[in-house]
């Protein structure tokens, strides 16, 4: 019988130590939990969590399942995962099978920082679980001293420099994750020239079958969605081998084929602005002459 049991939605850090049988965290708004220390049946929190927390994991040596929406990922290699407010996972065989480290930060925590505004920019905590960051042996050293550090302010006495000193720790592992995660995206050339190959592919097939003029401009979501890859990983891969992100390469096709359309000389520009996806001609326009310097008008007039 399928499953229709509702996740365990945890408010807050304490309410997950209790659930996994950790003694009372240090701090109420952050924590580092030592995956080792788990020894509670997790059966019913396997069936699907929520946080309402940041959680940031270093998992190794494993053989576990992660769920995330309809797909099953292996982590058997190991490595580091973000998990943001709101989103739904699932563990299929518990997090007490593997060795490593999960950080946990209310947003509370870092909301009056800079990274409580910032943090939306780190684009890898909107990843699926098979975006996980796999780390080199030194970057495996360079994560575990960060997170060693944390532990040791976390087991120091508050003062009032904790808090400072905890959110700028916190800070410094995200920054290494995004370096790393740009490494990433280069060392796995392959995986990611292929992808960047189906990208482009589904792009030119989109606007070659006259798809805008009945489904309108393609979303992000959508062309990440046909790819299997989540949204911000796509923009963030693209970004790292191009310079542009999926959205700048949208419109680098659609102005390729907007002046394809504008050399033939059948259609009016209104009518090459309804067949491209716009609603109104005069957004058309304005793209258009943001990246061309020139009005759809001028240009099909330069042609002459």
């Amino acid at each position: 019988m399928k499953n229709t049991k509702s996740p365990v939605i945890f408010n807050s850090i304490s309410e997950l130590h209790r659930a996994l049988g950790l003694p009372k965290p240090l701090h109420p708004l952050v924590s580092l939990v030592d995956y080792g220390t788990i020894t509670v049946e997790t059966t019913e929190l396997e069936k699907g969590m929520l946080f309402n927390f940041y959680k940031i994991s270093y998992k190794k040596d494993f053989s576990g399942k992660i769920k995330y929406g309809q797909s099953h990922y292996d982590f058997d290699e190991g490595g580091l995962s973000f998990v943001s407010p709101g989103q739904l996972i699932t563990a299929l065989e518990g997090e007490a099978g593997y060795g490593g480290y999960t950080l946990l930060v209310h947003p509370d925590f870092i909301r009056s920082y800079p990274l409580g505004r910032n943090i939306k920019n780190y684009g890898f905590f909107s990843y699926s679980a098979n975006e996980a960051l796999y780390l080199s042996e030194r970057e495996r050293l360079v994560i575990a001293g960060l997170f060693k550090n944390i532990e040791q302010e976390l087991d120091s006495a508050i003062d009032q420099a904790s808090q400072d000193v905890l959110v700028s720790q916190v800070e410094l592992l995200l920054n290494y994750s995004k370096r790393y995660y740009n490494r990433q995206f280069i060392t796995r050339k392959d995986a990611s020239n292929e992808l960047l190959v189906r990208f482009e592919q589904l792009l030119s097939n989109y606007f070659e079958t006259g798809k805008p003029l009945i489904n309108g401009l393609p979303a992000v979501e959508q062309i990440a969605g046909e790819l299997n890859v989540s949204a911000h990983y796509l923009s963030d891969m693209l970004r790292s081998l191009t310079g542009q992100n999926t959205q700048q390469h949208v419109h680098v096709k659609l102005i390729e084929k907007a002046k394809e359309l504008l050399t033939v000389g059948e259609l009016s520009v209104a009518e090459i602005a309804y067949q491209l996806g716009f609603e109104h001609p005069q957004s058309f326009n304005r793209l258009f002459k943001k990246k061309t310097e020139l009005s759809p008008l001028d240009f099909k007039r330069s042609l002459n």
